[in-house]
């Protein structure tokens, strides 16, 4: 029997095309406010919504990557690959970590990559400065360092060694990212200097439209991807336990975002469709999502989010003990009850 309406499925061209031009145009608009504006108190909350516009584009780009957001496996390259650039990831590249390793092994020890919990004997045997980075990226604040350093550093820029079949690819991707970065930098920079600030004003001028905005998106989605799967109620699995349904409808989270929050987001915190069938476009989620939970019930997590929950996470998933199930503080307390939880 069939859960998810077919209607979910339906992804027309021109669709697709409009909600990246939106995207594209939002994300232009907010990049010439920063080249003009050198107000602190101006340049705070552009840099935050040019993060959130950089992260509307790649959530674009990451349906393209799925197969979700065209029919056309050509035109999801190349949009998708488009979509991707403000935040420097190589299509090929996220399409084997994200789509074959995280999709297809979710919350599953070993295999899952993405905010893969440590377990007590593993933290212990950290040297010093590995648990001070640990606390670091698994505190509050550190949502954005554990992304940037483990997710686009390690897996994307510099450890990542990419399979004999997919190589090529993401080879090409590479210069594709680099020459993007290269170009707009150098584009930047030279502005800056140009317009009277000479050398202090070009780098300025890289800081605030570049490297600002970079360094917000990915706090957007290290956050993101964090309140995804993490939390008390979903605990990781070893291994020889773990199966698909396990993952995908009960690894991960339903979240339902402030309108203007959605805006960027694209409903990708209603992430339980996402899982269960990673070809449905975003705009078919909030649809499949009340199927799934007519269907599922409570096997499905629910969440009403926000700065309390998070914060209440943070601190109580630390480490997880994989023998007994269990989410623990660094001082092997079991994590409390979240607040707030729906």
């Amino acid at each position: 029997m069939r859960v998810i309406p077919a209607a979910c499925y339906e992804n027309p061209t021109w669709k697709g095309v409009a909600w990246l031009a939106r995207d594209l145009a939002v994300y232009a608009a907010l990049v010439t406010a920063l080249i003009l504006v050198d107000s602190f108190w101006l340049l705070v909350p552009l840099w935050i919504l040019t993060g959130l516009a950089i992260s509307g584009l790649f959530i674009l780009g990451h349906d393209a990557a799925h197969g979700a957001l065209f029919k056309s496996g050509r035109l999801n390259y190349l949009l998708g690959q488009f979509g991707m650039l403000p935040s420097l990831h190589l299509y090929e590249a996220w399409v084997f970590g994200h789509n074959r390793i995280h999709h297809g092994h979710t919350t599953r020890e070993i295999m899952d990559y993405v905010w893969h919990p440590l377990s007590p004997e593993q933290y212990a045997a950290l040297s010093t400065t590995g648990k001070l980075l640990h606390r670091l990226k698994w505190s509050s604040l550190g949502g954005g360092i554990y992304y940037m350093h483990e997710i686009w550093w390690q897996k994307m820029v510099w450890n990542f060694q990419p399979p004999e079949r997919v190589r090529g690819a993401v080879r090409r991707d590479q210069l594709v990212v680099g020459g993007y970065a290269a170009l707009v930098s150098g584009a930047l920079l030279v502005g800056g200097y140009l317009g009277g600030g000479g050398l202090s004003g070009a780098l300025w001028m890289w800081f605030k439209v570049f490297a600002m905005p970079f360094l917000l998106w990915n706090y957007s989605i290290g956050i993101a991807v964090y309140v995804h799967h993490i939390c008390q109620d979903i605990p990781w699995h070893k291994r020889r336990d773990w199966d698909k349904f396990t993952g995908q409808v009960k690894g991960t989270t339903v979240i339902y975002m402030p309108a203007w929050l959605n805006f960027f987001y694209h409903n990708i915190f209603l992430h339980v469709a996402h899982h269960v069938d990673m070809r449905i476009p975003f705009y078919g989620l909030p649809a499949a999502t009340e199927a799934l939970r007519e269907r599922y019930g409570d096997e499905i997590v629910v969440r009403g989010y926000g700065l309390r929950d998070y914060l209440e996470t943070t601190k109580n998933c630390k480490l997880f003990d994989f023998e007994q199930g269990l989410w623990l503080r660094y001082d092997g307390a079991p994590g409390h009850a979240l607040v707030d939880a729906a």
